[in-house]
Order: C-alpha cells, then sequence, then structure tokens
C-alpha cells in the first residue's frame, strides 16, 4: 500500500524514484523492527507465563502432598491405637464370654428342674 501511494508521489513529480525506493526501504525496515519487538516481547510474554503456571503448580502440587501426608499418620497412627487396644478389647471379650457362660450354667440346673417337674405332671 505504500509502495503505491510512493509511485502515485512519482508520478505527480513530488519524489524521484531513488527517494521513493529510499522511503520505501526505510519503511521496511522499521516494519522488520517493529515486527521483531513485537515477537521478542510475545515470546517474553509467554515465558513468563509459562514460568508463573509452572510456579503455581508446584505450588498446588505441594500442598496437596503436604494434604496427603497428615491423612497417611492419623491412619498409621490409628492403626497403631486399633493394635494397642485390641488386647484389651480381646480381654474385655474374653470376660463377657466367661460371664456369659458362667450365668448360663447357673440358669441350665434351674431349666432342667423346671423342665422336669412339668415333666412329671
Amino acid at each position: 500500500m505504500l509502495k503505491n501511494h510512493l509511485v502515485g508521489g512519482i508520478r505527480k513529480g513530488a519524489l524521484t524514484q531513488e527517494q521513493a525506493d529510499a522511503k520505501f526501504a526505510a519503511w521496511l525496515e522499521e516494519k522488520a523492527t517493529k515486527i521483531a519487538d513485537k515477537e521478542a516481547g510475545l515470546s517474553k510474554a509467554q515465558s513468563e507465563a509459562k514460568a508463573k503456571a509452572l510456579a503455581a503448580e508446584k505450588a498446588v502440587n505441594e500442598a496437596r502432598i503436604e494434604a496427603a501426608k497428615p491423612v497417611v499418620e492419623e491412619v498409621v497412627e490409628e492403626e497403631v491405637a486399633e493394635t494397642e487396644a485390641a488386647p484389651e478389647a480381646t480381654e474385655a471379650v474374653a470376660e463377657a464370654t466367661e460371664a456369659t457362660e458362667a450365668e448360663a450354667t447357673e440358669v441350665a440346673p434351674e431349666a432342667t428342674e423346671a423342665a422336669a417337674e412339668k415333666a412329671a405332671e
């Protein structure tokens, strides 16, 4: 588009061909410089964005790992507590079983006598 504008200037006699070529070359160099600067800026911005995203992802991963660690420790602590409580629970169950058996043996003679009386009638 600029080239067409410069050619129009040459036709009108405002510019010579050499002047138009020099202006066009300067414009092309300036445009190439702007494009290169823009690309460098975008590339730098992309790199910074990737670095920030990576840092954020690392922080999230570390937080997730830290959140998972206490759960594992709590589970281990609960298992240890259950293991320590298991002998006590076993003893309690054994005592309850012995008490139930003792009651059953005391009730059994009474039930036997009651059954014998009914049979005698």
